[in-house]
């Protein structure tokens, strides 16, 4: 038959637990992490943006369909997907 641990037993556990606890807790605060490189700045060209651009943001505004601005999406898909370049072209 087993019995219930003792008093001792269970105050040595939480004492174990409490010192884990507090060394993670130490370990965490002394951690030095590398720092990070900041991120990638946009250069746009020196002509402002392409038609292309404009376009997309004058899209963004809309709130009604507009058969110019589906256009523009279908080209911007277009030349994010590459499609219909030849194999080697943009590589």
């Amino acid at each position: 038959m087993m019995h219930a641990p003792s008093r001792t037993a269970k105050i040595a556990g939480i004492a174990a637990l409490a010192g884990l606890m507090m060394a993670v807790a130490i370990v965490a605060a002394t951690h030095h992490r590398a720092p990070t490189a900041p991120p990638a700045a946009i250069v746009r060209d020196e002509a402002g943006p392409s038609r292309l651009a404009r376009e997309l943001e004058r899209c963004a505004s809309l709130t009604m369909p507009d058969s110019g601005c589906e256009a523009a999406w279908a080209e911007n898909r277009r030349r994010f997907f590459r499609q219909g370049e030849p194999e080697g072209a943009g590589r």
